[in-house]
Formats: structure tokens, sequence, C-alpha cells
């Protein structure tokens, strides 16, 4: 690999978005040419400059009024066929190029600067965050999301990241109902696996520790168990359903719609680990006929020798508390 084509690989390379043959090749070219390592350390310090400033996103109204400002521009100008316009816009680049090279270099630098100044500014001047719960953007609207979820370490802080029409997040305690019905919405509406995982850890973090998800009466409550069995029932991914069956297992000798779906997961589930894991969430519940009934059926059915040794066995102790 040549120096310029290195050079203009690095930029790629701190983004992990080289190709990893393109990689290789440039770390080989990285062990021996010096220059090339300068390069490399000052596109990082760079970059890392970069990556430390805030970054600002417009707000609706300025974004309305300039497509406003744009099409009445737009509108003034005259039409012009495409090749005129790209002709136009060619000579005038050229132009400008070749008249002052040195004025063009110039004003880049001074944007540059003067951006980095706006936006340091713009944070330093940003009102600090004054309750238990901050909404980034209270407008109204409806959420179509949830795209991220950020829990504090050793707090119950936790922030979660949902989409109206712009991106916006909220911060609070895991007991705050606004926070629930976010997470809530994460377990069915996550824009990916992980979020979707997160939610239902939390939540069912939550029903494991008795916070307000124990007691029948309190709408809350059962909404929540509700969505955790939801989960369990429906999702496509593994690792969340072990998930909500974690959640569940405190209730599973106090509310009958948790064993129904305790045993249908026993029954259906796709996966031999949460089928595994509804085995022992059974335990307390051994003695239930419809428990012993179904632990009957899988330890003469199921495809995974595992799991019918595993039922046979609680059978036996079913039968010998019986």
């Amino acid at each position: 690999m040549q120096c310029d084509a290195a050079q203009e690989s690095i930029v790629l390379l701190h983004y992990g978005e080289l190709d990893e043959q393109l990689a290789l090749s440039l770390e080989d070219h990285l062990r021996n040419c010096r220059i090339c390592q300068q390069e490399l350390a000052s596109t990082v310090s760079l970059l890392e400059v970069a990556d430390a400033l805030p970054m600002l996103d417009p707000s609706p109204n300025l974004l309305t009024q300039s497509r406003m400002q744009l099409d009445e521009a737009l509108d003034a100008l005259g039409r012009r066929s495409p090749l005129d316009q790209l002709r136009g816009s060619l000579y005038r680049w050229m132009g400008t190029l070749q008249s002052a090279p040195a004025l063009a270099t110039l004003l880049v630098g001074l944007g540059f600067l003067s951006g980095t100044f706006l936006n340091r500014y713009q944070a330093a001047q940003a009102p600090k965050i004054p309750g238990p719960v901050v909404l980034s953007d209270p407008t109204h609207g409806v959420i179509a999301n949830v795209s991220g979820i950020v829990q504090t370490p050793n707090s119950e802080l936790v922030q979660v990241k949902y989409n109206r029409v712009v991106p916006e997040s909220v911060e609070g305690s895991l007991d705050d109902p606004q926070i629930r019905q976010l997470l809530m919405i994460g377990m069915k509406a996550g824009t990916n696996t992980d979020v979707r995982t997160d939610s239902v850890a939390l939540l069912a973090s939550e029903c494991r520790a008795g916070h307000r998800c124990s007691d029948d009466a309190t709408e809350d409550a059962a909404n929540l168990r509700g969505a955790l069995m939801v989960s369990l029932r429906y999702d496509k991914d593994t690792s969340v359903r072990l998930k909500a069956i974690e959640g569940l297992q405190r209730y599973v000798d106090q509310d009958q719609r948790v064993r129904d779906a305790m045993l249908e997961a026993l029954m259906h589930d796709p996966s031999a680990a949460v089928r595994k894991r509804a085995i022992a969430m059974l335990a307390p519940v051994q003695s239930d006929s419809s428990v012993r009934e179904v632990l009957r059926t899988v330890s003469t059915q199921d495809d995974n020798p595992y799991i019918r040794t595993a039922s046979y066995q609680a059978l036996q102790s079913a039968d010998g508390i019986q």
C-alpha cells in the first residue's frame, strides 16, 4: 500500500468502516512508515477533539423556515435545463478555485472555527437538568418507537431514548410511571433486539424485587406482568424470552395466568434453554394437576432428551410430594 492510499484509509479505520483486507494492508504499512504513523496520530487527535464536541440538532422551526426560504429562492430563479445548471455550477466552482485558492482555504478554516466556538458556547449556555425526570424536547406527538436504553451503574436511573417526530430522551427512576411506560413500549416496539432485551431485563428486575409488580389490585403491576407474558409468548429472540421468564418467577405460585404462560413455554417454545428454565420455574407448583399433566406429556414427547429427563425427574418429585 502506498502512502497516499494509506492516509486516505486512516479515517475509515478510526470509525471501523475499513474493509478487513485493507485494514490489514494499512497495519502492515504503518509498521514501517514513520510519515503515515505521524499522520495517523494527528488524525486521531483531531477526531477525538471533534467527537468531544456536543452534537446539536436544529429545531423543527429552523428546519421549517429554512425549507420555506429555499423554496422561495428556487422559485425566484428562472427555469434552466439540467445541462445548463450543471455547466454553470462547474464553471463557478472551477473559477473560484483558480482565482482565489488561498481565500477558499481561509473561509473553510474560519467556518470550522466559528462552528466550533458556537457549539461550545451553546453547550455552556444550555440549561441544567433540574429534576429527576427530564424530557430533552417535551413537544407533543405520538411515540413511534424506543431506540436506546442506558442504565446508570449501581443505581435505578435509566435513560430511555425514543422517537416521535424528532429523537427524544427521558431520564428518571425505574419506579417512575413514565419510565415504565416507555420501557413497555421498548418491549413491543424497540428498533432492535438490544432495546427489547434491555427493556425486558430492567422491568423483570423490578418484578423480581417486588417493586410495584406484586399487587394484583394495581393496574400498573398487572400491565407489567402482562407485558412480560406477551414477550415470553411472542418475542422471536431467545434472550428476550429468557429475561421475561426470569421476571415472572416470583408470581408462578400466585397468578394462574403466569403459571399458564410458563406451561405454554414448556410445551411449545422452540428454544431448549427456555423450556429448561420453565421446568425450574415450575418447581414451586409441581403438585398442581395441570403442571403434572404437562410434565408427563413433555417427558414422553419432547424432542430434546435432556428436557424429557428433566421433566420426568420433576414429575417424580411432584408424585413424591403428593
